[in-house]
């Protein structure tokens, strides 16, 4: 193959801001492709590896970026068929050997490899990946830009994962508790599955857009505990007629105080699915748990096997997406990252390296 000359933006020190340098793709190995990058967005991961608060499996300086769309450049002789194809690249890339791959939960093999995490990930011009797994988007993008869509690699697919495994369906009382970056596209999901959805946030203006977005009730929890949430979401039910029973809880705020309260949200025969990641211990009677005959489970990024119909929802707009992104040149990252850290990003920030 002809090399290849890139760029990327290099986590060196945790705390410090990073760093620009270049580098030259010159061989691949036969299971691998070159994917030009139109865009990665920034995640709260990506925050936690940048301040240290989370270690990288790789070690630095590394590029991070795990939510990254773009096209084939170069294959290696296993995938001469994806060249010129443009693809979203899994968050999560399984072996599709393993004995988790084969008994279906492949979004948490053993084996598996994470841009920005295992290998340098999508804050750069180019990227090498395996091409197992990858997503090939259709030729028509419906008017959408294919930066746009990197976000469908973790925002969207894992909140879309934890529907699935916790089987709602139409008639349901979803309660969705964190309406940022992840719990605004499971209040989408789960209107779209024909579910009643409650949106619960300390925003009061994150609300607001959820409500606009699919939310058929919001509350407000700032300022409560867990004791006067549940009162509340147990008032709005008795008034709305709702299912008494088999709530399933989406905890997408990655907070102590989220994931408290959505254990106080536990209801018989119900569930609750932990999203949002956070590094805060919280104290549970897990008995809860075996009283209610309940569910409680965690959700690690979702399958590649999920990837098109979520693809799908996008492109035909069942999912808003445009609403919910900004674009900036990657080369403003680091201004970008600041901005995010003070939080006063009001979108989802995707970093494209042709703007």
């Amino acid at each position: 193959m002809d090399k290849i000359k890139a760029y990327g933006y290099f986590l060196c020190t945790p705390g410090e801001a990073l760093e620009r340098r270049e580098f030259t793709i010159d061989a691949l190995a036969d299971d691998q492709v070159v994917v030009e990058v139109a865009g990665c967005g920034l995640c709260h991961t990506d925050l936690a590896f940048m301040s240290g608060d989370v270690r990288t499996k790789h070690d630095l300086p590394l590029v991070l970026g795990h939510e990254i769309s773009g096209a084939v450049i170069a294959a290696g002789a296993h995938y001469q068929d994806k060249l010129e194809t443009r693809v979203i690249v899994p968050a999560v890339l399984p072996c599709g050997e393993c004995e988790l791959c084969l008994a279906g939960r492949d979004n948490i093999c053993r084996h598996q490899e994470m841009p920005g995490n295992d290998f340098n990930g999508g804050f750069a011009s180019h990227v090498v990946v395996p091409g197992r797994s990858l997503c090939q988007l259709p030729d028509d993008l419906e008017g959408f830009d294919l930066a746009q869509l990197s976000v469908v690699a973790d925002a969207i697919t894992t909140p879309y994962q934890a529907m699935v495994r916790s089987g709602l369906k139409a008639g349901d009382l979803a309660i969705v508790i964190g309406t940022g970056g992840i719990g605004l596209y499971m209040v989408q999901h789960a209107k779209n599955a024909g579910a009643t959805v409650i949106a619960i946030d300390v925003d009061a203006a994150k609300l607001a857009v959820a409500e606009k977005q699919g939310a058929d009730f919001t509350i407000c929890s700032k300022g409560r505990d867990e004791r006067e949430l549940k009162k509340t979401v147990r008032a709005l039910v008795k008034e709305q007629k709702l299912p008494g029973t088999q709530w399933k809880v989406y905890e997408a705020s990655g907070s102590a105080g989220g994931q408290s309260a959505a254990f106080a949200l536990l209801s018989f025969a119900g569930s609750v699915s932990i999203i949002g990641f956070t590094m805060e211990k919280i104290s549970l009677r897990l008995s809860n748990v075996m009283a209610f005959d309940a569910s409680l489970f965690g959700n690690w990024g979702c399958s590649p096997r999920h990837y098109p119909v979520v693809v799908g929802d996008v492109l035909t707009r069942k999912i808003n997406l445009a609403d919910n992104i900004e674009i900036h040149p990657l080369d403003q990252i680091n201004e970008v990252v600041a901005l995010a850290v003070a939080h006063k990003l009001e979108r989802r920030a995707i970093l494209a390296p042709g703007h």
